[in-house]
């Protein structure tokens, strides 16, 4: 009888080991998806964060004309701009709307 419980306790042992390490596997694979996905995500923000650093206003631009562009860009009123519409062979200009919807 003790041989039987020996065996018992060693197999419920190996059982219990082998489930507790398939689920680790499992969740270490999940943790590797995620941040993989973080990763992904922190260098979508990372330029999206340069982007707007950089080019959040005019003034900046024209600060990067100065530096960077022999008088290519021009600063222009915002009433200034016009949006065209093709509709078939025919050309439309509206002006451009700000609306604080």
């Amino acid at each position: 009888m003790k041989k039987f419980f020996t065996i018992f306790l060693i197999l419920s042992l190996i059982m219990f080991t082998a489930i507790i390490k398939n689920s680790s596997k499992t969740i270490e694979d999940e943790t590797f998806l995620i941040e993989e996905n973080i990763r992904g995500l922190k260098k979508d923000l990372e330029r999206t964060k340069l982007e707007y650093d950089y080019l959040s206003s005019a003034e900046k631009l024209l600060e990067y004309q100065i530096l960077y562009f022999d008088d290519e860009l021009v600063k222009k009123n915002i009433e200034e701009i016009k949006i065209i519409h093709k509709n078939l062979d025919n050309l439309e200009i509206k002006p451009f709307k700000i609306s604080n919807e």
